[in-house]
């Protein structure tokens, strides 16, 4: 397994694998690994000849700034445990600079409103900072596939829609939702949670299932209705939002359609940490 720094040295590494004719994968993460990023990278090894996964933690896509400083970094961590995977794992852990050169700041895109809704309406400028990020992670690596997880469905769909803007030639994959026994999906959050609320966090995986029943014979507001109640007096969780969405286009459902496939998403504060979830509905 090989570490890079900057952006050079990635640049001479990819030069020689693709004259040598190997296919690149690429799994971008903010660090503090967990079995959610090894699936999408167990994923990407089986499909790549190398893969590089980047550590890094984006200060663009924060618009909590006290998140940001609190969000797990262990870069000793993360690169043990990708170095127990395989040895075809190369690791991009740049700094800002090397990011962002100058100026640490986001450049603008036009999602014609899929970075508006659910993320986008509470978490400001979030995706101009995601995409940003992304896109000159492909630019540096050139990758032929990148892998990018359903739990962040909104992001997935974003990630998507910037390649087909800026032309840029990589295959986006998503990756099924990896879930803690409880059935708490997997994330970096988890690990700040006190343990009441981590016992209480399942709940939010539960509920989704229940919603999606309940979806089969009765209506979007009805079922959102009905999430929204059963957090009201829930002493540890708060309810951010609930949302029954359009795969496509993340349009709130408002008329059930035999021809769309719809998804139900949530965001939720355990204490101060914020949990977010999403499950298919048909």
């Amino acid at each position: 397994m090989k570490i890079f720094y900057n952006r050079e040295e990635v640049a001479k590494a990819v030069k020689g694998l693709k004259t040598a004719g190997k296919t690149i994968g690429f799994v971008p993460t903010m660090g503090a690994l967990h079995e959610g990023h090894l699936s999408l990278i167990e994923t990407a090894l089986k499909q790549n000849s190398i893969v590089f996964v980047s550590i890094f933690v984006n200060p663009t896509q924060f618009n909590n700034q006290e998140d940001l400083k609190k969000y797990p970094r262990d870069l000793n961590a993360d690169v043990e445990m990708l170095s127990s995977l395989s040895e075809c794992i190369y690791v991009y852990a740049p700094s800002v600079d090397d990011i962002y050169q100058d100026q640490v700041v986001s450049d603008n895109f036009n999602f014609n409103g899929l970075d508006q809704a659910m993320e986008g309406k509470f978490r400001e400028g979030h995706f101009n900072g995601v995409a940003t990020v992304v896109k000159r992670f492909f630019e540096i690596v050139t990758p032929d596939n990148a892998y990018f997880g359903k739990k962040d469905y909104q992001q997935l769909l974003i990630i998507k829609k910037l390649v087909h803007l800026a032309k840029i030639p990589v295959n986006i994959i998503g990756c099924d939702i990896l879930r803690e026994s409880s059935g708490l999906a997997m994330s970096s959050r988890n690990i700040r949670l006190k343990p009441e609320c981590k016992t209480a966090a399942p709940f939010i995986y539960k509920t989704l299932m229940s919603a999606k029943e309940k979806f089969g014979t009765k209506s979007a507001n009805v079922v959102t209705e009905w999430v929204e109640n059963q957090f009201k007096n829930h002493e540890l969780l708060k309810l951010e939002y609930f949302t029954i969405a359009d795969t496509e286009t993340l349009l709130p459902a408002k008329r059930k359609s035999k021809q769309k496939q719809y998804r139900a998403f949530i965001a939720v504060y355990a204490d101060n940490i914020r949990l977010i979830d999403n499950i298919a509905l048909n």
